[in-house]
């Protein structure tokens, strides 16, 4: 089973947010499949980590680019069939929009979401209720003045 992180956003968008959290997965020797909810989010993401300050690069690539499997980060908006049909051979996922993908095929997922918007909120609610009926470990982290922080589960 997957560990499964909800990232409450509360204080920046998820492009501003994000390039941190794969830093931190670069930084730990994996590679994420970052899975947006359409084509313009892909392309409006890949321009946003080209131009992030912290970290100061983000290896990372689209379709548009190709070569998916030399690609660290790969930022799509097609959710993989199965799970050898990750392009990049990513461990870790990271789920924007409200995007659905199977958890189990991860070590683990980054659930990232609008609080201050109440369907996004009530929409990674059930994503919660699901992914702990399926025996996910969870964690639900929100966004503060300070950083993220762990909150209860």
């Amino acid at each position: 089973m997957a560990e499964i992180g909800f990232y409450h956003l509360t204080r920046t968008a998820a492009d501003l947010a994000l390039p941190a959290l794969l830093g931190r997965t670069l930084a730990a020797g994996q590679r994420a499949l970052v899975l947006c909810g359409s084509a313009e989010r892909v392309a409006a993401l890949d321009a946003a980590l080209w131009l992030c300050a912290e970290p100061d690069w983000l290896p990372h690539g689209t379709a548009r680019m190709g070569h998916a499997g030399w690609q660290p980060v790969w930022i799509t908006d097609a959710v993989p069939e199965r799970a050898e049909a990750v392009e990049n051979g990513a461990r870790y996922l990271f789920l924007l929009d409200g995007v659905v993908a199977p958890a189990a095929w991860f070590e683990r997922v980054f659930d990232l979401f609008d609080g201050n918007d109440e369907a996004a909120v009530a929409a990674a609610r059930e994503r919660w209720r699901a992914a702990k009926a399926g025996g996910h470990g969870l964690t639900y982290w929100r966004q503060t003045a300070r950083g993220w922080e762990k909150q209860g589960a």
